[in-house]
């Protein structure tokens, strides 16, 4: 998988918005394993912006890095909005950063069920003083490779939406 020139572009976007507002962020990334942060950072000059990323592809790392709740990824599972509401909160919590973007959810091929099937992904962006933000996406089945990047493209556009309010 390369990451597209059209998300370069707009990482590069998201990161000169971040400059003009103050702002630094951090990721909080499952599904994506680290791509989030591995985009932002492409781009020449992002230490300014960008704090740190948090891979958390295992519950284990989910509980220890960022403080999720063993008992609420028990009752709701990995892959829920409750998950990945308190992944972002973490990761503000766990960072120097303003704002935190937290992602998890079903690449594929393989994982997916009735109730969460493949292609699903939860996210949430966390900012210092408002409201999580939270939006469920269904990209369908088309591929592990595209939903990773389909979901990088919507993380950036949530943070984007963010830092407009």
């Amino acid at each position: 998988m390369t990451t597209s020139a059209a998300l370069i572009a707009s990482a590069t976007s998201l990161l000169q918005l971040c400059r003009e507002r103050g702002v630094m962020l951090a990721t909080a990334e499952s599904c994506t394993g680290g791509l989030i942060a591995a985009t932002l950072t492409e781009v020449a000059g992002s230490s300014d912006v960008v704090d740190r990323g948090f891979v958390t592809y295992s519950n284990a790392a989910k509980r220890e890095l960022l403080g999720v709740a063993a008992d609420l990824i028990e009752e709701q599972g990995a892959v829920s909005e409750g998950v990945v509401r308190a992944m972002a909160k973490g990761a503000l919590a766990r960072s120097i950063a303003d704002v935190t973007v937290a992602v998890s959810g079903v690449a594929g091929p393989g994982g997916g069920t009735e109730e969460k099937p493949v292609g699903l992904v939860h996210f949430a962006v966390a900012r210092t003083g408002r409201p999580t933000l939270h939006r469920e996406r269904r990209f369908g089945d088309v591929g592990r490779a595209q939903v990773r990047l389909e979901t990088v493209a919507e993380a950036f556009a949530l943070i984007e939406r963010t830092l407009a309010d």
